[in-house]
């Protein structure tokens, strides 16, 4: 059996990290390492535990949640980070987005699909609700227009469409290596270092 995806539990209210504990301990194939009540403790915790993915909450004393998903994404081969939030605008998590969440959940998730989430992250997935691709659609497009070739400009797109490698690469018939080579030069070539980072260029550059 592979191993376990093993997630940090991030939110300043005992009550909701207990909530999460419990909806992923009856979850096949996931493992809860820890928790963390606020983001100066999330960023040691995901450096002590290297975790494959972070349940972040935004709101937090000290440190919030978007300055430690900054923190998180700046260490050395970080961890996906999945907001799990009570907001319901859109507007509202653009700036974790930015700052290179991979998706975002609300509170009140049922349970298979949080698992879910978790799933779809780990494996390379972006999660981002139309809505909030319509408003970073709505921002300044890029200033420069980064020399693509038309093959990575089909990679980026499907990326951008929140596609893991093994998916692009079965629905560009190539192999999942080809893939994982194009989507490197992508991010070299972008000048990002994430898959959502990538993803937000091609939504804001009009391929998607």
């Amino acid at each position: 059996m592979s191993e376990p995806i093993r997630v940090l539990v991030v939110d300043d209210h005992p009550v909701v990290r207990q909530g999460l504990r419990t909806f992923l301990d009856v979850q096949d194939g996931i493992q809860v390492v820890g928790e963390a009540s606020d983001g100066a403790t999330c960023v040691s915790q995901v450096e002590r535990l290297r975790p494959d993915v972070v349940l972040l909450d935004l709101r937090m004393p000290g440190v919030d949640g978007t300055e430690a998903l900054r923190r998180v994404r700046a260490l050395p081969d970080p961890p996906k980070v999945l907001v799990v939030t009570s907001f319901t605008e859109p507007s509202a998590v653009l700036p974790a987005v930015r700052a290179g969440a991979a998706g975002y959940v609300y509170k009140d998730v049922d349970p298979s699909a949080l698992a879910a989430a978790i799933r779809a992250v780990h494996a390379g997935h972006v999660l981002l609700h139309p809505d909030v691709v319509r408003l970073l659609a709505a921002g300044d497009a890029p200033a420069r227009e980064p020399a693509l070739t038309a093959r990575e400009r089909e990679v980026l797109a499907e990326v951008a469409r929140g596609r893991s490698n093994r998916e692009i690469a079965r629905s560009l018939s190539l192999s999942e290596k080809t893939v994982k080579t194009h989507v490197s030069a992508i991010l070299g070539k972008l000048d990002v270092q994430d898959r959502t980072q990538a993803a937000l260029y091609a939504v804001r550059a009009g391929l998607v």
